[in-house]
């Protein structure tokens, strides 16, 4: 997972559409061999009010195992493709902000919760 954040300046809406009509496309090539799942959980407050701690982004991606996710890392790492992340990633994202995880999951069974 990673979390992120829209520069400062940009809108919630131009930071949606460049996301999803250009740094997608980017992500999309260089993740095609390595990860399973691509997914961007754009963040919406449910109150409606966007506080300036606020993400604007979750980033899921999903790898068949540690091998793949240890090749991507390595691949993208390399000059001219860590370059062009980067500099796309200039153009919408409060690169300070950017924080990469790995996920444990713990998921209830919720049909088996009794009310």
């Amino acid at each position: 997972m990673t979390l992120l954040k829209r520069k400062a300046g940009m809108s919630k809406a131009d930071f949606t559409a460049y996301y999803e009509s250009h740094h997608r496309v980017i992500g999309e090539k260089v993740l095609t061999g390595y990860a399973t799942r691509y997914v961007r959980h754009h963040l919406h407050p449910l109150d409606g009010e966007t506080l300036d701690q606020d993400l604007d982004v979750i980033l899921e991606l999903e790898f068949p195992d540690q091998a793949a996710m240890d090749a991507f890392f390595a691949s993208a790492s390399q000059p001219a493709i860590a370059e062009e992340i980067a500099t796309d990633e200039e153009q919408l994202f409060d690169r300070t902000r950017l924080r990469i995880f790995t996920v444990e999951d713990h998921e209830s069974d919720m049909s088996a919760v009794s009310g």
